[in-house]
């Protein structure tokens, strides 16, 4: 079916992922996963240790993602907890793309 299907809202909400997440490429994972997925947002490391960005797209891709970063994460990961917050429905995608900032 459509990605974008009839009625089916966009959904904007930030994240941040615990465990042994810097170093291990998460970030890249992130991004990949985010763009198959046709997300935009963006993932950084934090200077405590955790991975933090922000996810916007269709609903139900959202939550595909939000399942892959408490599950997933990269292959040398080891996540301990996911945390989601400011969870909202948008009109429109505020990111062009999926970028890893520095």
């Amino acid at each position: 079916g459509d990605i974008m299907a009839e009625g089916e809202g966009l959904l904007s909400v930030d994240y941040e992922v615990f465990g042994k997440v810097q170093g291990v490429f998460f970030r890249k994972y992130t991004q990949g996963e985010a763009k198959r997925l046709g997300l935009v947002g963006w993932v950084q490391n934090t200077s405590h240790g955790t991975v933090q960005g922000q996810i916007q797209g269709s609903t139900a891709r959202v939550r595909e993602l939000q399942n892959w970063l408490q599950k997933v994460g990269s292959p040398q990961s080891r996540i301990s907890r996911a945390e989601f917050c400011n969870e909202k429905e948008i009109t429109a995608l505020e990111h062009k793309d999926f970028q890893i900032l520095k």
